[in-house]
């Protein structure tokens, strides 16, 4: 009962607080705009975290080498919740009331942001969330907080269909992880399966952070499963393709954006050679990524660009459309104007992604999804029709 009665106490004087026309002004002088993340930077998570902080950074850096938006040049102050709830409470405090940024150009994971968004909302910075996105972030619609990327739900419900109709008549089977992420898989999976009438002979639930999958899979093959829907992130995706592949029933596997990075078909090796997924940003192989590691390559260090993957996409899209909305407010730019210019925003060009619209009853863009196969030689997903 203390520790509701403390938090809404909190959560009221930063309501208080966001009434102040200086707080709405806060990280903004005449030469420079200060902007902050809350990210997993360290641990297994940082895969993810750093790479989507390196698009942010990398944002800033071209911006900055353009001269920076109407004078101002930007600085980014980064926290690292080290994907722990708490964590991010204490990282998005820290970073609206003691470093006093403008802005938010990232809120973390999923049960992280979900943890958040009371704080953020009656704090009322400008937020941008593109490394994970989820409902509760843009409805109902919340003034100070947009959205770019797939809905976990509706990127599954994609990618289960878009493989319904390359394998019809098949038999799936699918493994989740036991948390917001896996019921939102669970979600757009089952609507998939309805709207396609499919054959579903295996449903497991995993615990997050198991490593043993043996069991799993065997019930997967055991029930004939012909493809089956990994819900893990990673590490868990990889041990089930090798498990699959070391009792011999390599079979079609999908796994959410979530995973499609490097590292995944590095785990997986041979085991890799029939996955699939989908994604709403630009490719590596592609014109796009390719001119997006040709700017990494200009202005981060080689270790960074060695780092890079989907996530680094991302964080740079929603970072550059934060950056628009500032430009849009010319000299004064305030928590009002940046919200009112985002609220606003018709088809800007990313640069990887397709274009990002938001309106006053909408503050979620879902650029279109893009559905991929793995190429485990070359370390890449490409797309398909």
């Amino acid at each position: 009962m203390r520790k509701n009665f403390i938090r809404t106490a909190l959560v009221a004087a930063f309501a208080a607080l966001a009434l102040s026309p200086a707080l709405a002004q806060q990280g903004v002088t005449d030469s420079e705009i200060v902007v902050g993340d809350i990210l997993p930077l360290s641990g297994p998570p940082a895969l993810l975290g750093a790479a989507h902080n390196l698009g942010v950074k990398l944002a800033i850096a071209e911006t900055n080498a353009k001269g920076g938006i109407n004078g101002r040049k930007l600085r980014l102050v980064s926290e690292d919740d080290g994907y722990v709830v708490s964590r991010t409470i204490q990282g998005v405090r820290k970073l609206a009331t003691v470093d006093k940024v403008f802005a938010l150009t990232s809120l973390s994971g999923t049960a992280q942001g979900l943890a958040a968004m009371p704080l953020v909302k009656e704090i009322g910075i400008p937020t941008m969330a593109t490394i994970s996105v989820f409902e509760e972030l843009y409805k109902p619609v919340s003034k100070n907080v947009f959205a770019i990327g797939g809905n976990h739900a509706t990127a599954a419900e994609t990618l289960v269909s878009r493989m319904a109709d390359r394998f019809p008549g098949k038999k799936w089977a699918l493994i989740s992880q036991d948390d917001d992420y896996g019921e939102l898989v669970r979600q757009g999976f089952d609507a998939a399966k309805k709207a396609k009438k499919l054959n579903v002979v295996s449903t497991q639930i995993y615990k997050k952070g198991q490593v043993d999958f043996s069991a799993e899979v065997m019930r997967v093959k055991q029930a004939g499963a012909e493809i089956l829907f990994a819900g893990g992130v990673i590490a868990e995706n990889a041990a089930m393709t090798k498990e699959l592949e070391r009792l011999g029933h390599k079979i079609p596997v999908a796994v959410t954006y979530v995973g499609r990075v490097p590292a995944l078909l590095k785990m997986m090796g041979t085991s890799g050679e029939n996955v699939y997924s989908v994604d709403f940003v630009a490719l590596e192989d592609t014109p796009r990524g390719k001119a997006l590691f040709e700017k990494a390559r200009k202005y981060l260090s080689e270790d960074e660009v060695k780092k890079l993957n989907r996530y680094t996409f991302s964080g740079y899209a929603g970072a550059m459309t934060m950056f628009e909305a500032f430009r849009g407010c010319g000299k004064a730019l305030t928590w009002d104007c940046t919200n009112n210019q985002l609220a606003s925003m018709k088809n800007f060009d990313t640069g990887v992604t397709s274009p990002v619209s938001f309106s006053a009853a909408g503050h979620f863009s879902e650029p279109a999804l893009i559905f991929v196969k793995s190429d485990p030689a070359a370390g890449i997903f490409r797309p398909i029709e």
